[in-house]
């Protein structure tokens, strides 16, 4: 596998260079450490496609995978009985040929007919309920153990369908079902055999370096695999990554090139790019039980101090929007009478000045480095002394789950269903404290965790919509996370790729569907 990943993603356009395009294009491949090939039509035959991200994919399980990479890359191999729309977000039918709900806790599930998983094994309503059972319990300690906590029970019906029972209202129970399924016998494995499990998806794992996974097209029994294979390749250096799509050893960059470049780029005529609205936000973490953030004042006057519109402008390129609140104003749980969050400097002064020095923790992706490095000179000019610290995401994490830091800056990838917002935000979700969840910010309102389990049990979309925009009104007088901006979903591609376009969450489910000419 090793040489065709390392080969065949470039052997078509170096072969098409000339003398002097050829030394050129070596001398960049050198100063990023790479090493070319030859020109054979075997690795012509066998190219595939490239794609690059900034950072490792560590895990494939879907059972664990939690992490935006990781889930990602899962959902290529895994399917589930629920698919999100590309551009909506909304759940639809997807492995399942129906779903309904009667009398509030009873849900019928009838599956799509001739599913098979990648071993030819037909999916089954015991499947379902297996995957289901096995990540309810506690011995798995699966992450995702609170998505379908609310399933109380699972029955089979026949092999075609499966009846749900609800423990009490879940309003989200069509977006829980988003979950991948597992083969019966392998849903109880425990942690580490990801690359053993049997998926559902439109890829097979073909195999894996340190740095990159090898994926080919899946394809039913008795027909042959079809399509393009992709190479997922981590490229952590922003300037390696563009060298790779300007020299043609890598074909698509998804969110993995700073905007301000763009411009640039495009004059080599070598790559083209697509952008959409995301659904996601980039926001300030800060410690809520540590001073000086133990002060909701002291918090508002951290937002403020953040020229947020500068940023979207100058180092965003405008992909992207200033966020007024943890969702996009466009998204139906975001109140529409949120006011713009303000920039004030010298506001922000009379309160920040001489609480410092603090510290900020983010990526050492140079992109992530640089938008931290400037907040930290306007946190500093508002008289908040600002360490900026990088840190491996790993890494970072942990110490946030510990409470081992002052501000951190991160980015929730996917904001889809608002009930998400319980993970984050929910007082019993407090990292060495709480039940369930990744409440970081040591958010203790036990208003908002009220407001979080109403929306979450009712199934009035209404009703739900004014809880959200209380809970809304309510975050931002509290302030626990200092919201930023909503960036673009950006594709960079070689002109050559043709189909490829990221989802609202930024997911690669056109992969697919993408060609090389």
């Amino acid at each position: 596998m090793a040489p065709a990943l390392e080969a065949s993603a470039w052997a078509v356009d170096r072969c098409r260079l000339s003398k002097r395009g050829r030394w050129l294009l070596q001398a960049a491949l050198l100063w990023i450490g790479l090493s070319g090939s030859g020109c054979s039509r075997r690795l012509v035959e066998h190219r595939v496609l490239e794609m690059q991200v900034p950072t490792e994919i560590v895990e494939l399980d879907p059972r664990f995978a939690t992490r935006g990479l990781d889930v990602k890359a899962s959902r290529l191999i895994h399917g589930g009985l629920v698919a999100l729309d590309p551009d909506t977000l909304l759940p639809h039918p997807s492995l399942a040929r129906s779903l309904s709900l009667a009398d509030g806790r009873t849900i019928a599930i009838e599956l799509e007919p001739n599913v098979f998983f990648h071993s030819g094994h037909v999916l089954e309503a015991s499947d379902v309920c297996a995957t289901l059972d096995a990540l309810r319990a506690p011995r798995l300690q699966s992450p995702h153990r609170s998505v379908v906590a609310a399933f109380s029970t699972c029955r089979v019906r026949d092999p075609q369908h499966a009846e749900l029972t609800l423990a009490y209202p879940r309003a989200t129970w069509m977006t829980d079902l988003e979950i991948p399924i597992l083969r019966a016998d392998q849903a109880n494995l425990p942690r580490g055999h990801a690359e053993e499990l049997d998926g559902l998806g439109p890829y097979v794992i073909a195999g894996r370096t340190a740095n990159a996974l090898l994926l080919r097209k899946a394809a039913k029994p008795g027909e042959p695999l079809v399509g393009a294979s992709v190479v997922i390749r981590t490229v952590r250096d922003e300037n390696a990554r563009v060298l790779r799509l300007l020299a043609g050893q890598a074909d698509i960059a998804v969110n993995a090139v700073s905007p301000a470049l763009l411009p640039e780029l495009a004059r080599s005529g070598r790559l083209s790019f697509s952008s959409r609205p995301g659904a996601n936000v980039t926001y300030l973490l800060v410690h809520n039980d540590r001073p000086p953030f133990a002060d909701a004042n002291v918090r508002r006057a951290l937002s403020l101090a953040i020229d947020r519109q500068a940023i979207v402008e100058h180092l965003l390129n405008r992909h992207a929007e200033s966020a007024r609140w943890i969702f996009p104003k466009t998204h139906w749980a975001s109140p529409s009478d949120l006011a713009p969050l303000r920039y004030d400097r010298d506001a922000a002064r009379r309160v920040l000045n001489e609480k410092g020095p603090v510290t900020l923790l983010t990526s050492p992706d140079r992109s992530r480095l640089i938008l931290a490095r400037v907040i930290a000179q306007m946190l500093g000019d508002a008289g908040l002394q600002t360490q900026v610290i990088p840190l491996d995401l790993g890494v970072m994490l942990s110490r946030l789950d510990a409470g081992n830091f002052t501000m951190a800056i991160l980015q929730l990838p996917e904001l889809t269903e608002p009930n998400m917002l319980s993970w984050f935000f929910h007082p019993r979700g407090i990292p060495g404290e709480g039940q369930d969840g990744r409440n970081r910010a040591r958010y203790r309102s036990v208003r908002a965790g009220e407001l979080l389990d109403s929306a979450a049990a009712s199934f009035d979309l209404e009703v739900r919509k004014r809880l959200y925009g209380e809970l809304a009104h309510l975050m931002m007088d509290d302030m626990p996370v200092i919201p930023l901006w909503h960036e673009d979903q950006m594709s960079v591609a070689a002109t050559r790729v043709v189909g490829f376009r990221p989802t609202a969450a930024g997911h690669w489910d056109s992969l697919v569907n993408t060609e090389l000419r």
